[in-house]
C-alpha cells in the first residue's frame, strides 16, 4: 500500500550516500537558520551607524523575513516544476550573491533592499531543503527527516546570535553577511556532489495574483502598524492602508479558488483539516519566537549594557534549548504522536513567554529570564519539527516540497506580524512613559520627535545626543535613566501582548490541530 514502510527498512542503518545527502542539507539550512539569529545582536552597531531608531532598524529583519514568507510557496512550487536540486543551487546563488552586497551596503535603504535579494534566495532554498531530505528518507523516518533538517536550524539559530556578537564586537557587523558566502559555496559544492535523486516534474504556472495579493496585504499591514507610532491610529493613511490590507488578504481567498490549480495554495492542500490548522498554529507561535529573538538582544545590550558578544551568550538558554530538543523531537514524534508532540511544545512555550512577560521589566537581570527562556526554546524545538512533520505527511507525498513551502511561509508570516505589532506596542508604550515620567520628575515637556529619537542614547545615535542636547543640563542625567526604565517598560508591554498570542496557540494546537483527523490513518478491515 502507498505509503507504508515495513519494520526493517523503518530501523535499517543510514547508507553512507543518505548521510552524505543529509549532511549536505544540513549545511544549506544551517546558512539559512544562522542568518535569521546572528543579525539581531549587531542591530544596536546598526542603528548607529546608519543614525537610525528600532523602527526603521526592525525592517532589516522584516524585510527578509516578509520575502522569504510570501515567496517560500511560489519556492516549492519551482522546486516541483524544474527539481529541487536546480532550484537550490540557484537559491543559493541569490542567497550569496545578496549577502556580499548586504556587507557593502552604504546605507540602511541599501542593506534592506539586500535583505530582500537573501529573502528571494532563502525561499528557494529552503522547500528544496525540505523535499530533498523527506526523499531521502523512506515515509517511516518522517520524523527523523523533520527533526534533523530543523535540528539543524536550531544549531544555527543557537550560535547565531554568538557568531554575530563575536563578528560584531571583533569585526563589524557586515563580516555577518560576509560569513554566508563561503558556506553558501559549500552547501552548494556537496550537494552537487552527494545529493543525486530521481524527481518526478510537476508542470504548474506560478500564481503571480496570488503572491501579489498576499504580499501586498501582509506590507501594507506591516506599514501600518509601522507608521501608527508616528502618524496615529486615526489618520487617514493609517486608516487607509489598514482598510486595503484587510480587502487584499480577505480577498486573498478569492484569488486562490479563481486560480484553480495554479493556485499558491492549492486547494487539495489547503482543504486538508490537519494541515490548515498546522498553518493556524505555526502563524500564531512564530510571533511569539520572532519578538523574543528580536527584543531580548535589545534588552541584554540596552538595559543590561551587555557586549554583542555577552548579549549572544545570554540567547544560550534560549537557542541551545532550542537546537538541542529539535534534535530529538523527531523520534519523540515517532514515539508519542502528534497530538502530544505539538501539545507539548506548544504549552512550554506559553508558560515561558508568560514568565518573560512577568518577569523582564525594569531592574530584571539575566537571573530573571533564563527560565523564561529555557522553556521557550524547549518549547520551539519541540513544536517546530513536530508541526512541521505533521502537515508534510498530512499531504500527498508529490506535494512535500509546496507543503514545506506554505507551512514556513505562515511561520515567516507570522514572525513579520509579530516582530511588526510588537515594535508598534513597544513604540506607543515607550514613548508614552518616557513623556510623561520625563514632564512629571522634570517638568520638561518633550516634543514628539524628542520621544521619537531619545531611546537611540541607548544605542549612541546622534540623532538622540542632538535631542538630549537641546533639554537643560541639569536634567540630562535624569532623562537618560528614565529612557532606560521607559525602554525595558515597553519591552515588557510588548512581551505581554506576545504573551496572549502564546497562550491563544497553545489553545488552538489542543482544541483545534489535536482533533483533526489523521490522513494518513487506515481504515480498520
Amino acid at each position: 500500500m502507498a505509503g507504508e514502510r515495513s519494520t526493517t527498512e523503518a530501523e535499517a542503518p543510514l547508507d553512507r550516500g543518505t548521510i552524505m545527502a543529509l549532511v549536505a542539507m544540513a549545511l544549506g539550512v544551517f546558512v539559512i537558520a544562522n542568518d535569521f539569529t546572528a543579525l539581531n545582536v549587531a542591530l544596536p552597531a546598526i542603528e548607529h551607524d546608519f543614525d537610525v531608531d528600532v523602527g526603521s532598524v526592525q525592517w532589516v529583519v522584516n524585510a527578509y523575513a516578509l520575502v522569504f514568507g510570501v515567496a517560500i510557496v511560489s519556492g516549492g512550487r519551482l522546486a516541483d516544476m524544474f527539481g529541487r536540486r536546480r532550484v537550490f543551487f540557484i537559491g543559493a546563488a541569490f542567497f550569496g550573491g545578496f549577502s556580499a552586497l548586504g556587507a557593502l551596503a552604504p546605507s540602511l535603504g541599501f542593506l534592506i533592499g539586500a535583505r530582500v535579494g537573501m529573502g528571494i534566495g532563502g525561499a528557494l532554498m529552503w522547500p528544496a531543503i525540505l523535499g530533498m531530505t523527506f526523499a531521502a528518507l523512506p515515509a517511516s523516518r518522517a520524523g527523523l527527516a523533520g527533526g534533523l533538517i530543523l535540528g539543524v536550524a536550531g544549531v544555527g539559530n543557537a550560535v547565531g546570535p554568538l557568531i554575530g556578537g563575536v563578528l560584531t564586537e571583533a569585526l563589524d557587523w557586515r563580516w555577518i553577511f560576509v560569513l554566508n558566502v563561503p558556506v553558501a559555496l559549500i552547501a552548494v559544492l556537496v550537494t552537487r556532489a552527494k545529493v543525486h535523486q530521481k524527481e518526478e516534474l510537476a508542470d504548474e504556472p506560478i500564481d503571480y495574483m496570488g503572491m501579489a495579493t498576499i504580499s501586498t496585504g501582509l506590507v501594507l499591514l506591516l506599514l501600518a502598524l509601522d507608521q501608527s507610532v508616528d502618524w496615529g491610529w486615526g489618520d487617514w493613511r493609517v486608516i487607509s492602508m489598514l482598510a486595503v490590507s484587510a480587502l487584499l488578504l480577505c480577498s486573498f481567498a478569492f484569488v486562490e479558488h479563481r486560480a484553480g490549480e495554479r493556485a499558491l495554495i492549492p486547494s487539495d492542500v489547503f482543504s486538508n483539516a490537519r494541515f490548515r490548522a498546522a498553518c493556524l498554529v505555526v502563524l500564531l507561535m512564530s510571533a511569539v519566537f520572532f519578538s523574543a529573538v528580536l527584543y531580548v538582544p535589545q534588552f541584554l545590550e540596552k538595559i543590561l549594557d551587555y557586549s554583542a558578544v555577552e548579549a549572544g551568550l545570554g540567547m544560550l538558554p534560549m537557542m541551545a534549548c532550542f537546537a538541542l530538543t529539535s534534535f530529538v523531537a523527531g523520534p519523540l514524534y515517532d514515539r508519542i504522536g502528534m497530538v502530544l508532540a505539538v501539545g507539548i511544545g506548544t504549552g512550554l512555550i506559553a508558560a515561558g513567554q508568560v514568565l518573560l512577560a512577568i518577569l523582564i521589566g525594569p531592574g530584571a537581570g539575566i537571573g530573571e529570564l533564563i527560565p523564561g527562556l529555557a522553556l521557550v526554546g524547549v518549547g520551539c524545538g519541540m513544536f517546530y519539527p513536530s508541526v512541521t512533520t505533521a502537515a508534510v505527511t498530512a499531504v500527498d507525498e508529490a506535494r512535500a516540497s509546496l507543503a514545506g513551502g506554505i507551512v514556513y511561509m505562515f511561520q515567516i508570516a507570522g514572525g513579520a506580524i509579530g516582530l511588526g505589532l510588537s515594535t508598534t506596542i513597544f513604540t506607543m508604550s515607550s514613548e508614552g512613559k518616557l513623556g510623561s515620567e520625563v514632564s512629571a520628575e522634570t517638568g520638561v515637556d518633550l516634543s514628539a520627535h524628542a520621544q521619537a529619537v531619545l531611546h537611540g542614547d541607548l544605542a549612541g545615535t546622534d540623532a538622540a545626543q542632538a535631542a538630549l542636547s537641546e533639554l537643560p543640563a541639569d536634567v540630562h542625567l535624569t532623562v537618560v535613566q528614565i529612557v532606560s526604565s521607559s525602554f525595558a517598560h515597553g519591552v515588557q508591554t510588548a512581551f505581554t501582548v506576545v504573551a496572549a498570542i502564546a497562550v491563544a496557540g497553545f489553545l488552538v494546537a489542543v482544541g483545534v490541530l489535536g482533533r483533526t483527523p489523521d490522513p494518513q490513518a487506515q481504515p480498520a478491515e
